[in-house]
């Protein structure tokens, strides 16, 4: 992975890059945005009370988003694949901290119980083991076929069966319109003990975005979480690669 590459474009970027060095790279690949509007208010019901709902024009989003890992190693360290190649799903909204937008998880679901153990400890994240029989992504045409059931001791459940592809070409969101908010956010938010925020900034280039179609066999994700999911057709992006870098998790000290 060339990091030097991934650091000489950040004029697309809504704040500066960190101060200090980053930490771990990753490389997503066949990843697919699936979102869903819902109400604000019931968004801001499942969230810590320390995090601002985000909006788009009045409209709270959450996504389901599966994809697969590669490239998950700490600075300086060689990928080993058995343990920097696996896959990921997770459960996301939106949110700002003193203005900042960035992503919330409700959960990630990962084929890799050292990621989850790390992730856990290190940056406080919500990460659930789950048997993945799609670590290695299957290919029909242009189909992808993605597997997941949550397998984490003592975790609500989750299953997510699906098979999606791409439909158009690569484009590059424009600022201002929803696609572009709903992929183009630099850190990532957690809270510890209900009040307590912490802050995880990432660089990538832009997305390289497709229009995509789906068919779902099963979605329990959000569910897991008290979240009931409009019975309406998703939006869907595709984005076949992205590598991205990773800085150390900081506690924030919101704006009085």
């Amino acid at each position: 992975m060339d990091t030097s590459a991934i650091l000489g474009v950040v004029d697309h970027r809504p704040w500066p890059l960190p101060e200090e060095q980053w930490i771990m790279t990753q490389r997503w690949h066949e990843l697919l945005f699936a979102h869903w509007p819902l109400a604000p208010e019931v968004l801001r019901s499942v969230i810590p009370p320390a995090l601002t709902l985000d909006t788009f024009e009045g409209q709270g989003w959450i996504g389901v988003v599966p994809f697969r890992a590669s490239h998950v190693v700490p600075r300086g360290v060689p990928p080993v694949p058995v343990l920097s190649r696996f896959a990921e799903i997770n459960v996301r909204t939106y949110v700002t901290v003193d203005g900042q937008p960035g992503v919330y998880f409700f959960s990630l679901d990962a084929a890799n119980p050292l990621a989850v153990i790390t992730a856990r400890l290190l940056f406080h994240l919500p990460y659930f083991n789950a048997d993945m029989r799609c670590l290695n992504v299957k290919r029909q045409g242009d189909d992808i076929r993605y597997w997941s059931h949550r397998t984490h001791r003592n975790a609500p459940p989750a299953d997510f069966i699906a098979a999606y592809r791409p439909t158009g070409p690569v484009f590059r969101s424009a600022p201002g319109t929803l696609e572009h908010w709903l992929t183009e956010r630099y850190c990532l938010y957690t809270v510890v003990r209900d009040k307590q925020i912490y802050r995880c900034d990432i660089h990538h280039h832009r997305w390289p975005l497709q229009i995509a179609e789906c068919e779902v066999l099963c979605n329990t994700m959000a569910l897991a979480h008290n979240v009931l999911l409009p019975d309406t057709a998703p939006l869907l992006h595709y984005a076949h690669q992205l590598d991205v870098l990773f800085w150390p998790l900081r506690r924030q000290k919101k704006k009085l």
